[in-house]
């Protein structure tokens, strides 16, 4: 059984009209040791021993016709090829033995009697063939592939949005779903030819994210992808390599998993790049061809041999269908101008020089992109599973000779236009391609270097603004720095501002602005808050009715990602806030009895949020805790040492502790998320029974440890500032310095009821009557003051927002 396809076999017996015409084209052909001319039946046709045209032979054995092509397209050189055709279909015989056979004729003096024999699947991909029991022929796989659902990452980029749209346009039978997060270099203005396709989908997301590439394939019945999504430009490489390592193996990794898990992928396409060849020898006549040695030496072109080597062995290891193209540079319309030609032509536009790196010297292969998305289409159709597919052109052209191309384009001299600036640290010398396997497959490149670089020309002088102000990717070494803010660009063009608070792994081209203390947003705040039944979030929603800003809480549940997608669309909110979380009811006693229920809400349903967000570029203001630290030998009780930052939990004496130290660390990886660590919250509602001072005043016996503590009436409004700050890392959430239980009891004594009293015990004895230990901790809160001077000492503030507006007279 190949390819899952029911098979259909049919036998020819006996020497039949046509079985003695094949022989005899077998021997006109064997007898034809040199280039010449042989009959076929309708026409001469010229005979080459090392190209063999395909014979087209009817059923009654005679000869239809030559496809001439037909040997290019499979890839075979050597042997005889036959065809023949019925009303559905055709089988194409392929003979790699013919001499072994031809021999054994010429001793019998004629021909064998023989079984002619042929397999074929519904989908005419796989063909054999063999003669009598003694001679076996080799089976000969066409790997063509007829998808459904594509699911095409990053097109909303250069080459992917002409895939894209290449495909939507020629195949309306097939669904497109293009996933992409709207980087720096993407532009939903790419897919406006396919915008009002029945068959487009876009979904603006992350590869990164595991859920949502989970749900698409599922929900989607996706059963193809073509994986395009990646950082590209090797100047960023040596800046930020880490967000390379993120988005291109990190990205493809979660991707592979995916297509593990959901075990429906006929086609995983992976695309790579000719770079991680490394650099070719400058004498080199014969390119890199895809069984050659990948040495890679930026680190761009690292982490997409990364990703080759897991989609590799996901391949092996699993048995994923997968693909892998290497192609050289490509050029045209829609491509972002960090790249050479299109950076080159908008500084000609504006009259500006344009800059060479080095000498100019360095050699590269360009092809025109909508080549370039032919030879897609003709590797997703007929691509062999496992095999890797170089896209590539033997034309070459040094980069001081692109640069006087463009300037007689413009008609500018090139000695005044090119001005030579500083080399990358690494700037391969050449890459170049043996694209034959390619071109065995059918796929040609069409487009002259001077048509392409014509059309690209007039393009970006009919489009000068598709991309905005890109003045910082016209630089000479452009540097894409992530910062919050930029210009979403819509299908209808429209570009719309982002607040402040944006913040994403999206590159932007913008200067990074200094902090300024209490400064406040461009654009109206609008906070989406979730925890509405908790306290702390029911206060924030109060807060934000005091202060004016307009919120919303959430409606999702934190573990369902697809809710909270919803929310964020309904409510188009600028900040996220988080203060939902189990913390057990009366106590967190109840966590080590409902261990799953904690770990859904504290850990996935938060880590879920902090992906959504980062998704959608925004900020996370998430309620944590301070409970995961206990005294120790470096930070005695009484010492005024506080635990930092910095500090590795040491706490692991409550489930709850656990859970929430397990998910500060994995939030350390989102760089949208501000962890703010609350610690026995206090607030001047005394009433509530989830205040500390009114749980301890109603405890029979409590212990007298020193604690760090937070002051809700302070401390909330200040978690709002920190959000329009667009603050994020980790922050120690309390008042400076501690208070002991006993002082805080006697506080409440004196302000509030003289009457009061209360028993200590030790912690041996409260062990007894708790389910897990507790938390006892100094936390130093010295970042937090600093941000914010005037933030008052935990005793200070005690008495200000709790004692004094609660002050009994008399």
């Amino acid at each position: 059984m190949i390819d899952g396809s029911r098979l259909i076999i049919g036998m020819v017996f006996g020497r039949t009209k046509f079985v003695d015409r094949v022989w005899q084209l077998i021997r006109n052909l064997r007898d034809t040791s040199k280039e010449g001319e042989i009959d076929v039946g309708d026409r001469m046709v010229k005979w080459d021993p090392l190209y063999t045209p395909f014979v087209k032979i009817n059923s009654d054995g005679s000869v239809l016709g030559v496809w001439e092509n037909m040997a290019e397209l499979l890839g075979i050189y050597h042997g005889l090829r036959f065809a023949w055709r019925e009303q559905f279909s055709h089988v194409i015989l392929h003979m790699d033995s013919l001499h072994a056979f031809v021999e054994s004729k010429s001793k019998s003096g004629n021909f064998p009697i023989f079984h002619f024999f042929f397999v074929l699947t519904t989908s005419h991909s796989c063909l054999g063939l063999f003669f009598s029991p003694s001679y076996q022929f080799k089976l000969l796989v066409m790997a063509t592939h007829t998808p459904k659902n594509i699911l095409i990452t990053g097109a909303a980029g250069f080459i992917a949005s002409h895939v894209a749209n290449r495909l939507i346009r020629n195949y309306p039978h097939y669904k497109i779903v293009v996933l992409d997060k709207l980087d720096y270099c993407s532009n939903l203005k790419n897919l406006i030819p396919s915008k009002s396709s029945p068959n487009f989908t876009f979904v603006k997301g992350d590869i990164g994210s595991a859920d949502l590439v989970n749900y698409l394939l599922i929900t989607e019945s996706i059963d193809t992808i073509m994986h395009f999504a990646a950082q590209t430009h090797v100047d960023n490489s040596f800046g930020n390599s880490f967000e390379f390592t993120k988005n291109n193996i990190y990205g493809t990794h979660v991707l592979l998993e995916a297509c593990k898990v959901t075990g429906q992928i006929k086609r995983f396409i992976h695309v790579s790049t000719d770079e991680v060849y490394g650099e070719t020898d400058e004498d080199a006549v014969v390119g890199n061809h895809e069984a050659s040695q990948l040495l890679p030496t930026n680190p761009y072109s690292a982490t997409k041999a990364g990703a080759e080597m897991l989609v590799m062995a996901y391949g092996r290891s699993y048995g994923l269908p997968v693909i892998t193209t290497r192609g050289n540079n490509v050029y045209g319309p829609n491509q972002f101008p960090e790249k050479l030609i299109p950076k080159f032509i908008l500084l000609a536009m504006q009259g500006k020089p344009l800059p060479i790196h080095g000498d100019g010297s360095n050699v590269r292969s360009y092809l025109y992109c909508e080549d370039v998305a032919e030879a897609f289409e003709v590797i997703l159709h007929k691509g062999e599973v496992g095999h890797v597919y170089n896209i590539g052109t033997k034309k070459e052209r040094r980069v001081i000779d692109v640069a006087k191309d463009i300037c007689r384009l413009f008609k500018v001299d090139p000695e005044t236009s090119i001005k030579f600036v500083e080399n990358r640290p690494f700037n391969d010398q050449r890459y170049f391609l043996d694209d034959e396997k390619l071109k065995n497959l059918g796929w040609s490149e069409r487009t002259t270097w001077e048509e392409g670089l014509k059309k690209t020309m007039d393009w970006y002088i009919n489009n000068p603004d598709w991309w905005g102000d890109v003045s910082g990717a016209l630089l000479p070494h452009p540097r894409m720095l992530m910062m919050p803010g930029g210009l979403e660009r819509h299908f209808d063009g429209s570009e719309e501002e982002k607040p402040a608070s944006y913040v994403s792994t999206n590159t932007r081209m913008v200067v990074p602005t200094t902090k300024t203390v209490g400064s406040s947003q461009k654009l109206p705040l609008k906070f989406l808050i979730y925890g509405r039944t908790g306290w702390i979030g029911g206060l924030l929603g109060k807060l934000c009715e005091k202060q004016g800003i307009p919120y919303e809480y959430g409606k999702g549940r934190l573990e369902d990602r697809v809710s909270l997608v919803a929310d964020i669309q309904n409510v188009k909110p600028t900040h996220i806030f988080n203060a939902a979380g189990v913390t057990g009811r009366p106590n967190v006693d109840w966590c080590e009895s409902h261990k799953t229920e904690t770990i859904r809400t504290n850990v996935a349903g938060t880590l879920t949020l902090a992906d959504v967000s980062r998704e959608h570029g925004l900020l996370m203001v998430n309620y944590a805790t301070g409970c995961i630290f206990e005294y120790d030998k470096a930070h005695p009780e009484g010492s005024g040492i506080g635990f930092k930052e910095e500090d590795t939990p040491n706490f692991i004496g409550s489930f709850y502790s656990k859970t929430k130290a397990m998910v500060e660390e994995l939030l350390k990886e989102y760089d949208n998320v501000c962890t703010l660590r609350v610690r026995m919250p206090i607030s001047s509602d005394l009433s509530n029974p989830r205040n500390f001072i009114t749980k301890i005043s109603r405890y029979n016996k409590v212990v007298n440890i020193p604690n760090s503590m937070t002051i809700l009436d302070e401390l909330l409004p200040i978690s709002i500032e920190m959000a329009k700050r667009n603050l994020r890392g980790i922050w120690n959430f309390t008042n400076p310095g501690a208070v002991s239980h006993n002082e805080i009891l006697e506080m409440y004594r004196d302000y509030i009821d003289p009457n009061f009293k209360w028993v200590n015990f030790n912690l041996e004895e409260q062990a007894k009557v708790i389910v897990a230990p507790r938390s006892n901790n100094e936390m130093d809160a010295s970042k937090l003051k600093k941000e914010f001077p005037e933030l008052l000492s935990i005793k200070e503030s005690l008495i200000k927002y709790v004692f004094e507006p609660n002050k009994k007279s008399g």
